[in-house]
């Protein structure tokens, strides 16, 4: 699983530099304490804990579990009794005991330049404890469900915290979604209290929330006004300690391959799993500056915006904007505003960017950074190699992360002093985390192999549930392979042990009897100079079973002629072979995403087949492209 020794061979060696300071410098001291946490979980996660306050102390087993659906329910429990509460840990615990009562926690940075504020750690207690106390005069308690909906302000920390701080469960409904997703998943989870925010601007357009919420622009007979609330509220507020298995929040995959389920996470092992992979994935040092560019909607947002930073005593960029507004530097120029060292962005971001070529980059200094990190989709080498060479100046490792919002953390990653670096690959497993790859029987395969990516055993901060439906979530993660947490994905591991995610399993492709990756034939697409991205999906061919329909946006001023859709189809042949020559290729200026920058691929088959009926496109941000891929698509030979 993990290499004797670090491969020498084709990889990079970015973090050098950063050897003498790491937390975990050497190759061989990551795989010694990788071992340790496999094989004596309580003694590697109870020396994390100790960083943490406890109002009482766990007995029994540390890491508890069953994964095998033939010997009864699915079940995780970590640290079972102990009492704990994650917002007194976060904010009380670094201002008294670790005395970081004046340290930054967020630089906000609004959408427009110069609209800024900072917020200390005292300032968001004050912040979080007046809340804490509207939420109890509204009589939310322990236990009940609060569901925000808000643009990415201080007051979305604040109420998130302030539902942790008294035992309520927070489910954040990310600012982009429609009225009819966020009733959806407000009715699901039986929440008792809205919040929400008059509207704020994305770029140059109003998005107006309180509208959207309920149609209404204000209802004096129902809706309460945070700031009148806050000036009458308390400013002490003491925090309800509750069981690590408590629930924490629930959060909602994005849809963008059925209907959502709420993923619930608990409080100890949420914690402490975000707060180790924050530290080491990031190499987190007091004096950085950290951002990351996700939205707190979101499940990157959570971990690596709010919890995880904050249990570190992080000093973090928190961001309303785009990063295309009011011009293409934007990100750039907040790297040199606040000198960012830790910088975390998604692919999508990265490929956007990368459209406008190098000179909005190098118009800034950027000296500050030490790290770039991915999130959210597997990195094409084309975007990886861009990031760390135009944007990180070749001395800035990239920690490619792959997780999901049922991991809670970071499952397959580098570390970025510990571990040699190949572009575009997850690397190795996370402390505590056990890979294996597994093929359509359900066997384990052994050294460089492709399958389905599966974890034997669990790690604190995995999910503990679908709410309200434990059914779902046996039959969701643990129901095809029992003994085994199935992710979804499919994996490749190299000859040097690496991992390289392949892409969801339902973006396989069988043609003529060839297991194809939708991600690997999308990346040797993108590589070609023309193509700014690409998307592969499949579609029914009467002869090979399964054929290859790509749909690719062109860089800016490339026009789309029949001599580069002959050039791209050889590129695909040559970099992967002839079973993986495209049958379609279609240009599209656009494609359809989620509001979270997702490719909606189920949509993309139904153009492909040519089926109007798109089915639940709720969760898609720009509805407009629709029309035009379907009158570009190409024909296909079911319909011929």
């Amino acid at each position: 699983m993990i290499p004797d020794k670090a491969p020498k061979k084709d990889v990079l060696h970015a973090a050098e530099d950063l050897k003498k300071e790491a937390h975990i410098s050497s190759f061989e001291t990551f795989k010694e304490l990788y071992e340790k946490s496999v094989e004596s979980p309580e003694e590697f996660w109870g020396d994390v804990a100790k960083d943490f306050f406890w109002k009482t102390k766990h007995t029994g087993q540390f890491l508890d579990y069953n994964f095998d659906v033939t010997k009864g329910k699915i079940f995780v429990k970590c640290m079972e009794g102990a009492t704990t509460n994650i917002c007194y840990n976060i904010l009380d615990h670094n201002i008294h005991e670790r005395q970081l009562g004046d340290r930054v926690a967020f630089y906000w940075e609004g959408n427009e330049p110069g609209d800024e504020k900072t917020v200390t750690y005292r300032e968001l207690l004050e912040q979080v404890c007046k809340f804490a106390n509207v939420l109890k005069s509204q009589g939310v308690k322990k236990g009940d469900r609060v569901s925000i909906y808000m643009p990415m302000v201080i007051e979305l920390v604040v109420a998130m915290l302030a539902c942790a701080r008294i035992g309520a469960v927070h489910s954040i409904v990310f600012a982009g979604f429609s009225a009819e997703s966020l009733c959806e998943r407000i009715i699901d989870s039986q929440c008792s209290l809205l919040i929400t925010a008059d509207g704020f601007y994305r770029g140059d357009k109003l998005i107006s929330l309180k509208v959207i919420a309920d149609e209404v622009p204000w209802n004096p007979e129902v809706d309460l006004c945070w700031h009148t609330l806050m000036e009458e509220a308390s400013n002490e507020c003491e925090p309800v300690w509750c069981e690590s298995e408590d629930p924490l929040f629930i959060l909602y995959t994005s849809g963008s391959t059925g209907k959502p389920k709420g993923v619930l996470h608990t409080v100890s092992g949420y914690m402490l799993y975000t707060a180790a992979t924050f530290k080491l994935v990031f190499d987190y040092h007091p004096d950085d500056i950290y951002w990351c560019t996700a939205d707190i909607g979101w499940i990157t947002g959570h971990s690596y915006i709010t919890y995880g930073p904050l249990a570190n005593g992080a000093s973090s960029v928190l961001f309303e904007g785009l990063p295309t507004y009011p011009d293409v530097s934007r990100m750039w120029q907040i790297v040199d505003k606040y000198q960012v060292s830790k910088f975390y962005t998604a692919p999508t971001a990265i490929r956007l960017l990368m459209k406008y070529g190098t000179e909005p980059v190098h118009k800034c200094k950027r000296t500050s950074l030490k790290i770039l990190g991915t999130v959210g989709e597997p990195i094409n080498p084309e975007a990886w190699q861009w990031f760390y060479s135009v944007v990180g100046d070749k001395r800035c490792p990239v920690v490619d992360t792959f997780w999901q919002t049922e991991t809670g953390g970071h499952v397959l990653t580098p570390l970025p002093a510990a571990t040699p670096l190949k572009p575009g690959s997850a690397t190795f497993p996370f402390f505590g985390v056990v890979p294996a790859i597994l093929n359509e029987s359900g066997e384990e395969l052994e050294g460089p192999s492709e399958g389905y990516l599966v974890f034997k055993q669990p790690w604190p901060g995995v999910m503990r549930t679908v709410y309200g439906n434990h059914e779902r979530f046996e039959a969701t993660y643990f129901k095809k392979f029992p003994g085994y947490y199935v992710t979804g994905d499919g994996c490749r591991r190299d000859k040097d042990g690496y991992y390289w995610i392949t892409g969801r399993i339902d973006d396989m492709l069988n043609v003529s009897g060839h297991l194809l990756s939708t991600a690997e034939v999308e990346s040797a697409l993108v590589e070609h100079q023309a193509v700014a991205e690409a998307a592969v999906v499949g579609t029914p061919h009467p002869v090979k079973g399964e054929s290859l329909y790509c749909f690719v946006t062109l860089a800016d001023g490339i026009s789309y002629t029949a001599a580069l859709e002959a050039e791209l189809r050889q590129q695909v042949r040559e970099r992967i072979g002839a079973i993986a020559t495209p049958d379609y290729i279609q240009n599209a200026p656009g494609l359809p995403k989620t509001r979270s920058g997702k490719i909606m691929r189920r949509v993309l088959r139904k153009i492909a087949s040519n089926q109007r009926d798109m089915g639940d496109v709720s969760t898609l941000a720009d509805s407009t492209v629709l029309e035009q891929l379907f009158e570009n698509r190409c024909g296909t030979l079911l319909q011929l």
